[in-house]
């Protein structure tokens, strides 16, 4: 049994005289064993292992702080003794082996605090944020659950939103044969973008709406720019929903949203790789004597028939 081993895990406490209050003179005992008992665990350890560092237990057993002891002499601390071994290993070696997880380092650490123990508590902190960069989130996508919250996610945003609603439901009409493949597309291009753009625009999904497929930009909390990426065709004697992918125009629409960053700076790139989209913009009659970066340009592939539009039985 080494010095610091704990000999029990738990100890019940026995009927008999309270604690006694004593100051320790642990300068006469060298390097003569002590006996521990903290929250109930029980350690062996020297006088010499406890003083060696500038520590409150340093205080407790050079004589300068008074320590209880049971009627056996056991000293009693009240403290969790689960990371007390390894509390004595450190002040040993001055390095320890720390645990693999985050909640053990956390406790760990707190004990190192009570104790005074700086160079441990210097350790815990560093394993701590090696591991929070380590699993740490490239980015937070936040999926809408109701109206509400996305009006106030958009909003408070100090950033550019971009959108993607997408709900393949079923409906009315049978899909195209490409459809599902395109509605993936258009889901993996979001994902990417919120990758690519992670830090300068606010990526959110929303399932709960009622476009099967439709990507909406927004900046400094106004709508800019709305792609709505399915139609409805006919073919031979039924209606079907068709799901495109503009990836480009998608990929345009992104771009202009960085024009709306916060705060505003000026950047000839984007300017010219906007321009053509700009040029290009939708005009709607209520958004007519307004500037164009007032206006809202709504996107919708387009519409086309091959086969008579009239309802059946008509």
């Amino acid at each position: 049994m080494s010095g610091d081993t704990c000999l029990s895990t738990s100890l019940c406490p026995a009927a008999g005289p309270k604690p006694k209050t004593c100051s320790f003179k642990g300068g006469s005992l060298g390097n003569k064993y002590v006996r521990l008992n903290v929250g109930g665990s029980l350690y062996y350890t020297t006088v010499q292992v406890l003083t060696r560092h500038d520590t409150m237990l340093k205080a407790m057993f050079s004589g300068r702080m008074e320590v209880l002891t049971d009627k056996e002499g056991w000293i009693l601390i009240d403290r969790c003794g689960k990371h007390f071994g390894t509390i004595l290993n450190y002040l040993r070696d001055d390095t320890i082996a720390l645990p693999k997880h985050r909640q053990e380092i956390k406790e760990l650490m707190a004990e190192a605090k009570y104790y005074l123990i700086q160079g441990l508590v210097d350790m815990c902190q560093a394993a701590l944020q090696d591991k929070k960069d380590l699993y740490e989130p490239v980015c937070s996508i936040p999926i809408i659950t109701s109206p509400k919250e996305e009006e106030r996610l958009i909003e408070s945003s100090m950033k550019p939103v971009v959108k993607l609603l997408y709900n393949r439901s079923n409906n009315k009409y049978s899909y195209t044969s490409n459809s599902d493949d395109n509605l993936l597309k258009n889901i993996e291009l979001f994902d990417k973008l919120s990758l690519q753009f992670n830090g300068r625009v606010l990526f959110i999904k929303d399932v709960i709406g009622d476009e099967i497929c439709c990507w909406s930009f927004y900046g400094q909390g106004r709508k800019l720019a709305e792609v709505c990426c399915t139609s409805i065709v006919y073919a031979t004697e039924k209606k079907q929903t068709k799901v495109e992918f503009p990836e480009a125009r998608i990929y345009e629409e992104t771009l202009n949203v960085l024009l709306y960053e916060t705060p505003r700076v000026p950047d000839n790139s984007l300017l010219e790789a906007t321009s053509r989209s700009r040029s290009q913009a939708s005009h709607s009659e209520d958004d007519e004597g307004f500037e164009l970066r007032d206006r809202v340009r709504r996107i919708h592939v387009k519409r086309y028939s091959t086969y008579d539009d009239r309802q059946l039985g008509h």
